[in-house]
């Protein structure tokens, strides 16, 4: 049933943000004079085909999905066949080098600009979100040697205003590598006010996902860690536990997260565990013996045949009056772009592990939970990757939009083009680095989708 939602919500989203992409270079274009051939959403052999306006321009979807183009008036294309003298200046390679930048860099600005709306949109409507509130940190994380407690409610990180638990999260994310030490402002639960300073100077970054924001420590508070399903067969099935038990603590331990579930019971294969459980208001007790099985890398972990979700009480509604809204939309995108190429630089240097790279497979994954969670966080979802698509056709690398903007820079600092044989040259290469980093993608993909 799963499978009926997300391709559904992958398909949309990647049309969505092709579409939007392509209108950027087609509507510049249109306003610089330039006659546009074609516009294709998708590759390869056409399934739909028409032709309007007083240019003919041909319109496409194809049977490959995966990207899309617009086709232009161009001398140096042979698809343009004979060009009648009247249209020569209307041809691309004929236009002045502004321009030509101008239509190249408008597809990656639509998707910022899509993001901008997506974003502005949301903060108008309001989301509802947790509280900043803290949970006791596990002893030993990075949390607890700083000092939060039970009940912390963060105010400030580094100075900026915290609002809610995404607040939170997004701060904490950008304050990764380089010896960061961010400064928090909490209030504790008797309404004293204290500063506190987090070390991540040395923080793994070889995946951020959840398991790393339980390595620093900082989880949010009033969370109840509920049974979502039970598979039949399993230990907790035969020992007892249902859908809808609260998990309270596994061997005297509180649990605080889903990840406290799976980080115990993963280090437990072969060893019984005592579960507290809540259920209609009573307390029970169960022991099970977690199973060994397959987890990341071939090591085996334990496994009982849960899953596990939080619910949380403590929550909040954001939202913010129009200037308000447009402003912090503008904010997020700019931040979230600095953020993907810093992580991107990080990778090429070798400070943050190529496993935080994603492909087709995990977006697709994404966008069928975001969906089946509701509207906002799918939209969410759309402008977090139309940012994505966004920053990585911005980048230097000949075949994408950045790299024809470095030929047209080398020809504003030259006066003239690249020569044909060095554009060649940038093709292969960068098609060579686009295998690479698709493959390098669909492996962390495939990982993910067999040991998460």
């Amino acid at each position: 049933m799963e499978l009926l939602s997300t391709i559904p919500a992958f398909l949309v989203a990647l049309g969505l943000l092709i579409v939007v992409h392509e209108l950027g270079h087609f509507g510049m274009a249109r306003w610089c004079g330039v006659k546009v051939l074609r516009f294709s959403v998708g590759f390869g052999k056409p399934i739909a085909r028409w032709v309007t306006g007083a240019d003919r321009t041909e319109w496409v979807i194809a049977a490959i999905p995966f990207g899309g183009y617009v086709r232009m008036l161009d001398e140096r294309e042979s698809e343009s066949g004979p060009i009648d003298p009247a249209d020569l200046p209307r041809a691309f390679n004929r236009q002045p080098v502004s321009r030509r930048t101008a239509i190249v860099a408008a597809g990656p600005a639509a998707n910022l600009l899509l993001a901008v709306l997506i974003y502005f949109g949301v903060n108008l409507v309001g989301t509802t979100d947790l509280r900043a509130v803290v949970s006791q940190p596990e002893a030993g994380t990075l949390a607890a040697q700083a000092g939060f407690a039970e009940g912390d409610l963060v105010l400030k990180i580094d100075g900026r205003g915290v609002r809610s638990w995404e607040d939170l999260r997004w701060d904490l994310l950008q304050s990764t590598g380089g010896g960061a030490r961010p400064r928090f402002l909490v209030r504790a639960s008797d309404g004293t006010e204290r500063q506190l300073q987090l070390d991540l100077s040395g923080i793994d970054m070889d995946r951020i996902d959840s398991h790393w924001f339980a390595q620093v420590g900082l989880q949010p508070g009033g969370a109840e860690t509920i049974v979502r399903d039970v598979t039949l067969g399993d230990p907790a099935a035969l020992a007892g536990l249902h859908a809808g038990d609260r998990i309270v603590s596994i061997e005297g331990k509180r649990v605080t997260s889903p990840a406290d579930v799976s980080q115990r019971v993963g280090a437990a294969a072969g060893r019984p565990l005592r579960f507290e459980i809540q259920r209609d208001g009573g307390a029970l007790t169960f022991v099970m013996t977690p199973v060994e099985a397959a987890g990341p890398e071939g090591k085996p972990i334990g496994r009982v045949g849960i899953s596990v979700g939080s619910e949380f009480r403590d929550t909040i509604l954001v939202r913010d009056q129009p200037v308000a809204a447009l402003r912090h939309a503008i904010d997020k995108t700019w931040q979230t772009s600095a953020f993907s190429l810093r992580m991107l630089g990080k990778m090429v240097v070798g400070r943050a592990s190529w496993h935080n790279l994603s492909g087709p497979v995990t977006i697709a994954d994404v966008a069928g939970r975001s969906a089946r969670i509701g509207l906002f966080a799918y939209v969410s979802f759309l402008a977090l990757v139309s940012i994505s698509l966004g920053v990585l056709n911005l980048l230097p690398v000949p075949v994408l939009d950045g790299g024809h903007l470095l030929y047209y820079a080398i020809e504003v600092v030259t006066g003239s083009p690249p020569s044909p044989a060095s554009v060649e040259i940038g093709q292969r290469v960068g098609i060579g680095l686009l295998v690479v980093l698709t493959a390098l993608a669909l492996y962390n993909d495939v990982t993910r989708l067999l040991f998460q």
